[in-house]
């Protein structure tokens, strides 16, 4: 007896320009792809709603020029150019999830941290567009263009002469910079800024800013280049790639601990049998510790990580143990003197 034909249906293929089912893979899978084949859009995710606040912002200052923005591999704004390169993780939440898991952060993963930094690069916009950097007013009030960008700088905490905006006291790692989040400051709705910098030489930026911005006002932009650099549409290294090329740059050369300074934060397990190991508790206190060195330094979590996961190797390979109940306070002070020496520095000990 024949068989009746099946009328189940096999699944139809799928078009070679539909994006991939990201939310069904695994993070090897993800990490095998190339960021082009990824088809992600702006259009359609929550990037789009928060561009569209930002476009808002602009208008409600009265600068009509409007940035194109567009997925890139990391926050930047182009040399000489009127475009933002916005993350291309920050497109998906699958990308999100396996950002954080890779660098232990989603920068510009929020609404509020991803509208700070679309005025930070707002700053850069208006820098290349009218050329102001080469007035020489601007030149007297931040500072010369020449000066070589640093990843270590001798950053001033309690100086009043910059604005604080970016974490990591950003505006004073370069006269762009500068300008950059003074251009933020003024740029961020209902902000009284006269008031939060009165007293500050940072509001002589401010109020050079608000009057720059007031004679650009309906102005054409002098230049207005359109270019796309690193556009994720063109990217084709893999994803394990780009993280491992991330990974290094955060990724420093560590120097031995010195077992004298361990020694002063825990004990040997011979004066402390009973008590809980030094290791152990790092790890339980690992996101707590964490969060706290990272926030108060600036540094990025990536690294700070890689850090306290050294100390806490060394410390069980000692078998120290637990002294005081302030221990997680300790560490979190001796890691940031630490991170705080590689920001003046470039090393995080001298050797």
């Amino acid at each position: 007896m024949d068989s009746e034909p099946s009328t189940e249906k096999s699944a139809a293929p799928r078009p070679p320009d539909s994006p991939p089912d990201l939310a069904g893979m695994s993070d090897d899978e993800l990490l095998r792809m190339r960021i082009c084949d990824l088809k992600l859009k702006i259009a359609g995710t929550e990037i789009e709603s928060r561009i569209d606040k930002f476009y808002a912002e602009l208008a409600a200052k009265g600068i009509t020029i409007k940035p194109i923005c567009y997925l890139g591999d990391e926050w930047f704004c182009p040399e000489g150019s009127a475009t933002i390169a916005i993350p291309f993780y920050l497109a998906h939440p699958r990308l999100k999830k396996l950002e954080e898991k890779m660098m232990m952060e989603v920068e510009g993963g929020t609404e509020t941290w991803c509208l700070r930094l679309l005025r930070h690069e707002m700053g850069h916009v208006l820098n290349h567009a009218y050329l102001v950097e080469k007035d020489n007013r601007w030149q007297k009030i931040f500072g010369p263009t020449s000066l070589e960008y640093s990843e270590s700088f001798r950053a001033r905490p309690y100086s009043r002469q910059f604005v604080r905006h970016l974490e990591g006291y950003y505006a004073q790692s370069h006269p762009e910079e500068d300008f950059a989040e003074t251009v933020a400051i003024w740029l961020t709705p209902d902000l009284e800024w006269r008031q939060q910098y009165r007293g500050w030489k940072a509001l002589q930026k401010l109020e050079y800013v608000d009057e720059l911005m007031q004679k650009l006002a309906a102005k054409p932009p002098l230049v207005f280049s359109k270019a796309k650099i690193s556009d994720a549409s063109r990217l084709r290294s893999r994803l394990e790639a780009h993280y491992k090329r991330r990974r290094r740059i955060y990724a420093q050369e560590f120097p031995d601990f010195f077992d004298a300074d361990l020694k002063k934060l825990f004990v040997d397990a011979s004066a402390s049998p009973n008590g809980e190991r030094a290791s152990v508790f790092l790890r339980r206190s690992n996101k707590l510790i964490l969060n706290a060195v990272s926030i108060w330094t600036g540094e990025p979590k990536f690294t700070i990580n890689r850090l306290l996961r050294a100390l806490t190797e060394r410390c069980a390979e000692l078998d120290l143990r637990l002294k005081a109940e302030s221990a997680g306070v300790e560490i979190a002070a001796y890691l940031a003197t630490l991170a705080c020496h590689y920001r003046l520095t470039g090393k995080f000990k001298d050797s």
